[in-house]
């Protein structure tokens, strides 16, 4: 029987290991422009060996011509006398006997301004605007809290995505953690029935709130909704009008108007009846079908599909809005004697330089050793961080330099232009590893005459044609786009047929890269695309 005992074994391997310069290199190569700053300002507080040079300080080379003028101007003659009664501000002098009321010394005065962060305003979130709502409502509690619950459980697009009794379970564990002292069940009733009971009328409170179709659990219950919300608007405009006087002196334009809300009314009922029952086959766009499955003519099925149009899918992006993402590019392609040229957008970055002072506590005699050495350590990581700013841009201009010489007849003609390139093409021609290129291009965009661009839209894959030149990606998709925005909508063009047209235009590319192109940019396929109005 073998018995288990400790053993030393040694075992010879190779493993690439990337020492803290190594990693943070990387990680500043991958950085765009207000990134890195935010990474510079966060060395700068922890690292007080780095120094912001400030522009407002002058420098040697300013002092020493200030110095040459300042001699030249003693040598030069002086200027004649100025007349004393010209420096006269006679405006400022008479202006406390000219003005008829009393006015206060600026000079003397000191206000305290408010902050300009109090004038930014805050964008409303769907939340905020509903309790808003819930805040003009005389409510019980329980329901007040049931309907605030369910706003709390809304998503971007304003849908209840949980389940009733997932809400209820979870609404009595947040009442009795909130409340230690409901954790008692009422004798009369059961606590779980009573609550799914009040969360079931918070749920219909909420979807009777600004936008309609809120609360809503599904597409069908939120277009519904919608439907229903107007349907009772348009009562009470016809309770209105039933109401007003007998006489009416624009009694023709009246009955035309009378007209088109009878339309208007009808499309709303049809529509009612497409959503609740035949929703499917609203997606396949045949009207035909529909008129068939409603039981009402074409005509009323095209009427209540447009104004299912009218509504809003997603209610909750009226107010939960994604924060524009700000961009500002790292590099700018200019054109200069007709060479394109690139340039580093170093606006607004820091220049830093290490500090003078804690370099004469290097070389100072009284300077304790223990300080030397947090100081020498903290000279070596700047140092470091410098080198590899320098490297990230070096690395990023020789990237461009390749992309502007590749793609010179993008930059003058436009993406028609665009020529097929890949990152391990241009990694090949400047020395590197192509992973190195890849973070070099990462989230960096560049100022060129099409645009603000992002630099690995220049990198695309290309499809062969018949005479050998190549079409880049975007270029593919932007053709499949165009035909397909031509066709005719009652006999849309199959994947075949747009596989058929580009061929023909020299392009060689099968059905199903056509079909993948398609669905890439969420273009509905033939039949769903297809139109019929008889």
């Amino acid at each position: 029987m073998a018995l288990l005992q400790p053993r030393l074994n040694l075992k010879v391997s190779q493993r690439q290991v990337l020492t803290p310069g190594l990693m943070q290199m990387v990680s500043v190569l991958a950085l765009n422009k207000l990134e890195l700053k935010e990474m510079i300002d966060a060395e700068m507080v922890e690292n007080p060996v780095l120094e912001e040079i400030d522009e407002s300080v002058p420098m040697l080379d300013a002092v020493a011509s200030r110095e040459e003028r300042l001699e030249r101007s003693v040598e030069e003659p002086p200027a004649p006398p100025k007349d004393s009664f010209e420096e006269i501000d006679f405006g400022s002098y008479f202006k406390d006997y000219l003005d008829p009321g009393y006015r206060t010394q600026p000079e003397y005065e000191e206000s305290e301004k408010p902050s300009f962060e109090n004038f930014l305003s805050q964008p409303t979130t769907l939340s905020d605007h509903l309790a808003w709502q819930l805040g003009a409502l005389s409510l019980e509690p329980r329901l007040r809290e049931a309907a605030e619950y369910v706003i709390g459980n809304l998503d971007e697009d304003g849908y209840l995505t949980a389940g009733e009794e997932e809400l209820a379970e979870a609404f009595t564990q947040f009442q009795q953690s909130w409340n230690p002292q409901s954790q008692a069940p009422q004798p009369s009733e059961p606590e779980p029935l009573a609550d799914l009971e009040i969360l079931r009328r918070g749920i219909d409170l909420v979807q009777h709130l600004d936008p309609a179709g809120v609360g809503a659990r599904d597409l069908r219950e939120c277009l519904l909704i919608q439907i229903a919300a107007q349907q009772q608007e348009f009562a009470q405009i016809y309770a209105k009008r039933a109401s007003g006087p007998e006489e009416d002196p624009h009694r023709s334009f009246r009955a035309e108007a009378e007209a088109k809300l009878e339309e208007r009314k009808r499309s709303m009922v049809v529509a009612a009846l497409i959503v609740d029952k035949h929703l499917s086959l609203l997606q396949k766009r045949d009207v035909k079908d529909l008129a068939h499955a409603v039981q009402v003519s074409p005509a009323e099925a095209d009427s209540g599909i447009e104004f299912i149009r009218t509504l809003d899918p997603r209610p909750g992006r009226l107010y939960n809005r994604e924060q524009t993402r700000l961009i500002e590019p790292d590099v700018v392609f200019i054109k200069r004697g007709g060479e394109w040229v690139v340039s580093m957008n170093e606006e607004d970055l820091p220049s830093l330089r290490l500090s003078s002072r804690y370099r004469r506590m290097l070389v100072a005699e009284n300077t304790d050793k223990e300080v030397k050495d947090y100081v020498k350590e903290r000279f070596r990581s700047a140092m470091q961080l410098m080198r590899n700013i320098a490297q990230r841009k070096s690395t990023i201009l020789r990237t461009c330099e390749v992309i502007v010489r590749r793609q010179q007849d993008f930059l003058d003609q436009g993406v028609e232009a665009l020529r097929p390139m890949m990152i391990k093409e241009v990694a090949e021609e400047i020395g590197v590893h192509p992973s190195t290129i890849s973070r070099a291009v990462a989230n960096k965009y560049a100022h060129t005459p099409q645009g603000v661009i992002e630099l690995r839209y220049f990198f695309t894959e290309g499809s062969n044609g018949p005479e050998g030149a190549d079409t880049p990606l975007p270029v593919l998709k932007r053709k499949v786009r165009k035909l397909i925005e031509e066709e005719d909508a009652g006999h849309p063009l199959t994947d075949d047929q747009l596989a058929a047209m580009l061929r023909a235009q020299g392009i060689q590319l099968t059905r199903r890269t056509v079909a993948k192109y398609r669905e890439d940019m969420n273009i509905p396929s033939t039949h769903q695309r297809r139109r019929r109005n008889a």
